[in-house]
């Protein structure tokens, strides 16, 4: 079957809208050999693989950017649906070069098959279809830059919930190791203080014990949530491992740091972890470790003497702070 044989009008073809009465006569004699083929549901239309040579344009149906599945006769959720009146093919025609996609019927179709010597020709002799062209090209563009923005939005979002302890909410080791370097880099940089707190949960290992895992989940929790609650937006909380967590805090002093350290470790001291009334209500408490950047110091060696200052309370009988 050629196109001139079919009813359908090249009026409904997307590359002949708004053309002149007299270039429509024109496009309608150059295609008119051109042949309408039908591809049933599930056919491969353009490989992602093959040259473009051709373009396709359709007349009846529905055709899709597609994934088989293993079996590689079955269509997986349609990227991108073409429809009567669409063409696709026509980057590959005009550069040469392999398609970008593997495009499959997604129904029974019929297709307008233009050789790209004839695309060639519409492109040169009909204006009103090389505007058309250029408006089509110029949506796929902004339609790929669009799912490009797409994209990297949920892959940021990925990777934000990649540094984000699934327990406790707090930043994670990850976000720690990315992060604290810089802001170790900026406070040497502009002269700002910086100081960080090393929080270990008391006798942990004894109440999971006692309590269960569960229980002990719940109070990492309830712990996270009070270090969270203390802190100024500027100020960040990560769980460093196990029952450790850590305060960072710019623009803070050693002085400034330690009064946090105090207020947050009294509040911890007052916080219950269970709200069952019919059973004792320990209370969790920590040991605080106080540091503040000194002057040459990387971020190891500024966690170093957190970590140093830490085990002076805890050696001091725990449930206090120590710099």
């Amino acid at each position: 079957m050629v196109f001139k044989d079919t009813h359908y009008h090249i009026e409904d073809i997307h590359l002949f809208r708004d053309v002149d009465h007299a270039n429509v006569l024109s496009g309608r004699e150059i295609i008119k050999d051109c042949p309408v083929v039908k591809a049933t549901k599930g056919q491969v239309v353009l490989d992602a693989n093959s040259s473009g040579s051709r373009l396709f344009i359709v007349l009846r149906g529905t055709l899709g950017i597609t994934k088989l599945n293993d079996d590689n006769n079955h269509i997986e959720n349609a990227i991108t649906q073409y429809l009567p009146g669409e063409c696709v093919g026509e980057i590959s025609v005009l550069d040469e070069e392999i398609h970008s996609a593997t495009i499959c019927a997604l129904s029974d179709s019929e297709l307008l098959v233009i050789e790209a010597e004839i695309m060639w020709r519409l492109i040169d002799e009909l204006n009103g279809v090389a505007r058309n062209l250029l408006q089509l090209l110029s949506f796929r563009i902004r339609a790929a830059n669009a799912q490009i923005r797409s994209r990297q939005k949920v892959g940021e979002f990925y990777r934000q919930l990649s540094m984000v302890d699934g327990l406790t909410g707090l930043h994670n080791r990850a976000w720690l190791n990315a992060q604290l370097p810089g802001l170790v880099e900026n406070a040497h940089a502009t002269g700002n203080p910086l100081s960080i707190i090393m929080v270990d949960l008391d006798h942990f290992k004894r109440f999971n014990d006692e309590f269960g895992h569960l229980l002990g989940d719940d109070a990492l929790q309830t712990s996270a949530k009070v270090l969270n609650a203390g802190l100024r937006p500027t100020d960040f909380a990560a769980r460093y491992g196990g029952e450790e967590m850590m305060v960072i805090l710019p623009g803070t002093t050693l002085k400034a740091a330690l009064g946090v350290a105090q207020r947050l470790c009294s509040k911890l001291a007052k916080t219950r972890v269970f709200a069952d009334n019919q059973r004792p209500m320990p209370h969790i408490t920590g040991s605080f470790g106080v540091a503040s950047l000194a002057i040459g110091q990387d971020s190891a060696q500024l966690i170093n003497s957190a970590d140093i200052a830490l085990y002076k309370a805890k050696n001091a009988g725990r449930n206090q702070v120590a710099s």
